[in-house]
């Protein structure tokens, strides 16, 4: 599906991930990683530096800034397509090429966007990694991940893989075979989903800004119209007012849509990214990475979607 040569696959998100790291780095390396990523990566960042590796974090939709953190050391840059929450996009395209042109690796996780909405290979990303958890399973009753990339490459993490046991067993990947024959159909309703609901949500009166990539207002919209196949993702967040209490309610109020950490699946899921991260970050932190009370995270799911937005609206009610 990612047009790569091989493709491993791993008892997890997180096994892939850092599978793939502690392959490819060693102590006295340089790497550049996005700031906007999985927040368990973040965490992972801090072993890495435990290790010896220099670490340097950026915003990368800003290229001009990214052009200057290389060094002679540099040797992988790491990147997710959409960001979690608030789902910025990257230009991969221009940032493969600022890798290569320093000789180095660019990694990309592309959960949120799956090789239905893009191919990171085909934009000249040398290594695309998944968690299988989420869209590929489809319904939040397995975890698994997936490194793919050239055959070089793949030699070079093979060893790790095996001694790091992150193989996935047999009974998962008999699951996700059976997800990924409607990986397709599931993709495509959940994909129009969240189109329809993103513009429903923004003519909610409690709802103060909606982030998706499909509406025109958001700042990478002409980006993602370019490198973004059959949509704009399923992942949707948008604010409120930041009040705990009313937050509270509004969650417990939503009838057809739950409230579940993980994302992808064919339910329609939310997530208060404040409180998942609250014990892993400091509320500066999290306020300096647009974390708030008031921000939800939406996964969109495929029931109905007079049903989705009839929900939100009755939901959103305890705002006013």
């Amino acid at each position: 599906m990612e047009n790569g040569e091989i493709t491993l696959i791993c008892s997890s998100g997180i096994a892939d991930i850092s599978t793939t790291l502690f392959s490819l780095l060693k102590s006295g390396d340089h790497a550049i990683f996005s700031k906007d990523i999985y927040g368990e990566t973040i965490e992972l960042i801090s072993m890495l530096r435990n290790f010896g590796i220099d670490i340097t974090t950026a915003d990368f939709t800003d290229i001009e800034t990214l052009k200057t953190l290389f060094k002679a050391n540099t040797k992988l840059v790491y990147t997710e397509i959409m960001a979690n929450p608030l789902t910025q996009v990257v230009d991969i395209e221009k940032i493969s090429s600022l890798a290569h042109q320093h000789n180095c690796l660019t990694v990309v996780d592309s959960t949120f966007t799956t090789p239905f909405v893009i191919k990171p290979i085909n934009f000249g990303a040398d290594i695309v990694i998944h968690s299988l958890t989420k869209f590929f399973g489809g319904h939040s009753d397995v975890t698994g991940g997936s490194i793919t990339s050239s055959k070089e490459i793949i030699n070079k993490i093979r060893h790790s893989y095996l001694l790091l046991g992150a193989v996935l067993d047999a009974n998962s990947s008999w699951l996700i075979h059976r997800s990924i024959k409607t990986l397709g159909l599931r993709m495509k309703a959940q994909l129009n989903n969240a189109y329809t609901l993103a513009k429903a949500l923004k003519n909610i009166s409690a709802v103060k800004e909606v982030y998706y990539p499909g509406l025109e207002e958001h700042p990478q919209h002409k980006l993602a119209e370019k490198i973004l196949s059959n949509g704009y993702g399923t992942m949707i967040s948008f604010r409120v007012e930041d009040n705990r209490d009313k937050v509270d309610q509004f969650i417990h109020s939503l009838k057809t849509v739950k409230y579940l950490g993980t994302l992808g699946g064919i339910r329609t899921t939310i997530a208060h990214p404040v409180s998942a991260f609250r014990g892993e970050f400091t509320n500066e932190e999290l306020y300096k990475m647009g974390l708030t009370e008031g921000l939800i995270r939406i996964s969109t799911g495929a029931e109905d979607i007079n049903d989705l937005i009839a929900d939100f609206t009755q939901a959103l009610e305890v705002f006013v």
